[in-house]
């Protein structure tokens, strides 16, 4: 049983919290980072704190070592062990604004691609990576599509798959080649920003239509089709973008029997399915000849590969759209494609993927503990869209976290129209260090605590 009489930077530990020694330094870092613990100050030896937290001596002497590969200790021989001088990293920008995937704990990039790398180079013609690929991704590029989509739908035809550079690319291209100028393209009120990006470089109208807890509202969407005749509408049905909300699979059915009845084309962007708890199915599969479905590894691997799989069955759609798609953006690089085919047939893609949904929902309980009552979320995905209490503004309280050192997104960058919700989206997974990202949670928590009227700005 753990000593009641911790030190007061030392949380609890627990069996959900992940190695107990990470815990140990993770709050550590989370100590001084907020200034519990000071630089100079001395810890307690490693043989009484294992005795009070009832760990053995081993862990405290690898979570002691954590803290010191990370700066944040000095030992000073027979003096004892005592919190090191603030490096730069700690007193860096706490980022909670870019929606990334978490780096699950073991995982090594530098490996993974070593040994990925390797593989492909071994089994595919150098000479077949280093040209252009214009058919929409390789055969195999597309069978590892199939089969990285067979949660969502079990078997697909990989011919009607194609491989883009990222679900950006992917919208752009649907956009220029399902859409004219002046069309009306369909969305919620607060929206993924790239799409409004697309929309309007290409001169399209992004029209918004109301949304509820559940998503887009039918009987709105039914009358947006009769008032503006929509080419297209977009949905991010799974844990959306900025507000979390899955959309259960009745507002799913009934979006698309409207969607049928209207002859109204969807544009199904869903990164984060594979994050979810029990997600319903892909509306896709419930009105495959409607539905252009995008699934994107940047959200549940790495942003870093770049690759994106749409689905699109009618194959005179699927050859307009490859031409729109070369018009900016040609095709995914092939050895970045290759690679992830690699890791997808190997089981890398699912490990990876099975250890940031693990440290995601990990990070959610760190989100759920600090923010105490302002934490709305089901507990799985990237982020968490916070609502603030009626004295902050959410462009007001950004910029207040900016002088403070960290960074989040307002309701406002999400807009589609003229009205915006009083809220902020936090990003979980794009601070590397858990302890950092509590750090940047509990000065975020003190933030909401104060009223406007007591933050006040260096003037200069």
């Amino acid at each position: 049983m753990q000593d009641e009489n911790l030190p007061n930077w030392l949380p609890q530990l627990t069996a959900q919290g992940g190695p107990r020694f990470l815990q140990i330094a993770d709050a550590l870092q989370a100590a001084v980072a907020e200034g519990s613990l000071k630089p100079g100050e001395r810890l307690p030896p490693q043989r009484r704190l294992a005795a009070q937290l009832d760990v053995d001596l081993t862990t405290v002497t690898r979570a002691y070592d954590e803290a010191r590969r990370r700066n944040l200790l000095e030992g000073r021989g027979a003096r004892g062990t005592y919190v090191a001088a603030p490096k730069v990293e700690l007193t860096s920008i706490l980022d909670l604004s870019m929606n990334t995937p978490p780096p699950p704990d073991g995982a090594d990039f530098g490996d993974m691609l070593k040994q990925g790398l390797s593989q492909v180079l071994m089994r595919a013609d150098s000479d077949l990576l280093m040209t252009y690929h214009l058919a929409g991704g390789s055969e195999s590029d597309r069978q590892a599509g199939a089969k990285w989509l067979e949660p969502m739908f079990e078997r697909l035809d990989s011919r009607q798959l194609v491989v883009c550079p990222g679900a950006q690319a992917a919208i752009a291209a649907l956009i220029l080649a399902l859409t004219e100028p002046g069309d009306v393209i369909l969305a919620e009120p607060m929206n993924y920003p790239g799409l409004r990006a697309a929309a309007s470089q290409f001169g399209r109208r992004l029209i918004t239509v109301e949304a509820d807890k559940h998503g887009m509202v039918p009987g709105m969407l039914e009358a947006a089709c009769r008032k503006h005749k929509p080419k297209l509408v977009y949905l991010n049905p799974t844990l959306q973008n900025p507000t979390a909300i899955t959309m259960p699979e009745r507002r799913r059915r009934e979006l698309a029997s409207i969607a049928k009845r209207c002859k109204l084309r969807i544009v199904e962007d869903d990164p984060y399915w594979l994050l979810a708890d029990a997600p319903p199915p892909p509306i896709a599969t419930l009105a495959p000849e409607q539905v252009y479905y995008i699934s994107t590894l940047s959200k549940c691997l790495t942003p870093g590969l770049r690759v994106a799989f749409v689905l699109i069955r009618d194959p005179q759609e699927r050859e307009r759209f490859l031409v729109a798609l070369r018009s900016f953006a040609l095709m995914a690089a092939p050895l970045t494609a290759a690679l992830a085919t690699q890791w997808i047939f190997d089981g890398s893609a699912d490990a990876l993927m099975a250890g940031v949904r693990k440290e995601a929902r990990l990070r959610h309980r760190i989100a759920r503990d600090i923010l105490a009552g302002r934490y709305s979320g089901a507990g799985d995905g990237l982020h968490v869209w916070l609502e603030l209490p009626a004295y902050w503004n959410s462009l007001q309280l950004a910029r207040a976290a900016d002088s403070e050192g960290i960074a989040v997104t307002p309701a406002e960058a999400f807009a589609a129209g003229s009205g915006s919700a009083n809220a902020i989206r936090i990003c979980l997974g794009s601070i590397k260090d858990r302890g950092r990202l509590q750090a940047g949670l509990q000065r975020l928590s003190h933030l909401l605590a104060r009223r406007p009227e007591s933050f006040s700005a260096a003037v200069v």
